[in-house]
Formats: structure tokens, C-alpha cells, sequence
């Protein structure tokens, strides 16, 4: 038997149901992930809630990110193996102990990243990648990234410098040290932010991501860039057509287009490489984790993903 986690209605985090079912096989074209973790993201606890995803009809099973290990493979498919460690993106069910795959939802986990670190990659990172892009950030290009400790923040301080961008990330205090590891200049939130940020960025912000969504941060976007199609959002995509700021998801009624789509499939296999350890033993790329829990506690790890202050990536362990 399989363990997984679904919902029958549309509500609070109460209405998941923790269920046994007959464990999957594989059919033509697809294979069955053993699940080792299963990251949680914000539009898991959004669709549950009914703010996205429209009506539910029938049970819907939760989770599109996480990692694991091939546990069958079906008719036609190739170049993979029982055996074989996976990250899984853009799946249905992840948080469960097996889930259905096609060969276009895996690719192979990197040497040295452990499943739980795999299962963060999804989401978090094929947005922040999407988002620079979109934004045109380029080396000598200076950033601001509003909420840069959550697991986006974080994807994004990365790929920034890896770009060759200089990156101011706003934060709380007990996350400055690990913003400057990552290489961003850290500053708090709260009165007197654009003052901050001018005093570590005398040059000027040239760009604009917002993580976060409040009020503080896109009056702060708005005072220190003028041309507002260098402000982006993750968050309050629906008022983005009226603010005149780009949007990607965060209730962005305009879908991504194929350039954007082409972007998120690239972060993936771009991110696998920077996170494979070089000679010298070193990542180019870290995973910061929040909570771990057992899968069991699905219904917490939402309750904490709704606060909308969680500090990494949570995830879910079978």
C-alpha cells in the first residue's frame, strides 16, 4: 500500500486527509517514484484554499515538487533504471510515499545533494531563475530582492551573483549573515528602508524582484526605480496590470509565455550543475531548508507555509 495525502473540499489546512491506497504501477510512458521528500510550496496550500485552482470536483491529491528513487519504469520508456535517484518537478501527488511520473517530470539528482535539498529545487528555483530573466538581470547589474531569506529569495541572491550582478536582499536581522554568505547585502525590513538601500547601493537600483508583497516593499520599489517594468512580483500578480510591474504567478491572471515556460524548464538542469560539487569539493549552489517534517504533518507545514514567513523551503518526509 501506498500512503498519500489528499482533500476532499476546499478549506483549511484541517481538510487534509492522510490516506492508504493500492501502490501504482507504471503505464506506458511513465514510471513510479519511490518518494524520499516532497517540497511544499505556497500555491499547494493556494489551491487547497480555493484562492486558486477554481472549484474542486472530486479528490485532489497535493504536491508537484520533491525527489526519490525509480521504483518502476513502464513500456517505451528510456534511460532509466530501478535504482535510479530523481528530482521530480511539475508532478501531481508528490506528497505521498509513491508517485506517477512521465521521463519529462524527472531529471537524474545531483552527486552530493542529499533528497531533501532535491526536493527544494522545483518551484523556488525555476522561478527565481525565470524572474532574472525576465528582469534582464545582467553582470553589472544592481538588484533588489525583496524577502531574500525565503526559498525563492534565496534561488535568486544565487543565480544574481552568479550572473555577475550586485544583490542588496531585504530580510529579517537573523538571516544577514547567510544572505551574505550567499554574496547579497543585507538589510532590514521596517521605517527607513529606502534610506538603507541607497546608503549600500549609492550606484542606484537598475531592477526590482519582489518576494514578499507588502506595502513597504513596492512603495520602496516604487521610489527607487523609475521605469516600472524593472519591478517584478512573485506575489501580487493581480495588481500588477495596475501598478504597471511585471507579474509571475502570485495571481497573475496572464500565463506564462513560451519564453518564460522555456526559461523554468532551463533553471532545472542549470541549477543540478551548479549544485554538483567542482574539484575543489565546493557547490556553486545551496539549498536553504526550513522545516522537515514527516508527511503525517502535512497540514503544519501548510499552516506555517500561510504565514508567508517560512525560513527556506519546507519540506515533507514518507
Amino acid at each position: 500500500m501506498a500512503t498519500v495525502i489528499q482533500y476532499r473540499e476546499l478549506g483549511s489546512a484541517d481538510v487534509l486527509e492522510t490516506v492508504e491506497v493500492p501502490t501504482p504501477h507504471a503505464g506506458p510512458g511513465e514510471l513510479v517514484i519511490e518518494v524520499r521528500a516532497a517540497g511544499v510550496n505556497p500555491v499547494d496550500w493556494k489551491l487547497r484554499s480555493g484562492i486558486r485552482g477554481g472549484e474542486l470536483t472530486g479528490t485532489r491529491r497535493v504536491g508537484s515538487d520533491g525527489s526519490g528513487v525509480v521504483a518502476e519504469v513502464g513500456e517505451g520508456v528510456e534511460g532509466w533504471s530501478v535504482g535510479d535517484e530523481v528530482v521530480i518537478t511539475n508532478a501531481s501527488g508528490t506528497y505521498a510515499t509513491h508517485v506517477v511520473v512521465t521521463p519529462q517530470q524527472i531529471i537524474a539528482k545531483p552527486a552530493g545533494v542529499c533528497f531533501e535539498e532535491a526536493a527544494a529545487i522545483g518551484i523556488p528555483v525555476s522561478t527565481a531563475y525565470q524572474a532574472l530573466r525576465s528582469l534582464g538581470v545582467t553582470e553589472g547589474t544592481t538588484l533588489l530582492i525583496h524577502g531574500g531569506s525565503g526559498a525563492v529569495g534565496h534561488a535568486a541572491v544565487q543565480f544574481a551573483v552568479a550572473l555577475g550582478a550586485t544583490v542588496v536582499a531585504t530580510a529579517s536581522e537573523r538571516n544577514h549573515g547567510r544572505l551574505r554568505e550567499l554574496g547579497a547585502v543585507p538589510v532590514a525590513y521596517g521605517p527607513g528602508l529606502v534610506e538603507r538601500v541607497r546608503e549600500v547601493a549609492p550606484q542606484g537600483i537598475d531592477r526590482v524582484l519582489d518576494a514578499v508583497g507588502t506595502d513597504e516593499a513596492l512603495d520602496t520599489s516604487f521610489e527607487l526605480v523609475d521605469d516600472r517594468r524593472n519591478i517584478g512580483t512573485i506575489v501580487v500578480g493581480a495588481k500588477a496590470a495596475e501598478l504597471g510591474i511585471q507579474a509571475w504567478s502570485g495571481g497573475n491572471p496572464l500565463p506564462l509565455t513560451e519564453q518564460e515556460q522555456a526559461w523554468r524548464a532551463e533553471a532545472i538542469p542549470a541549477v543540478a550543475e551548479l549544485a554538483t560539487a567542482g574539484s575543489d569539493g565546493h557547490r556553486r549552489f545551496s539549498f536553504e531548508l526550513g522545516t522537515i517534517r514527516p508527511l503525517a504533518e502535512a497540514a503544519e507545514a501548510h499552516r506555517e507555509s500561510e504565514t508567508g514567513h517560512p525560513s527556506g523551503k519546507l519540506i515533507l518526509v514518507p
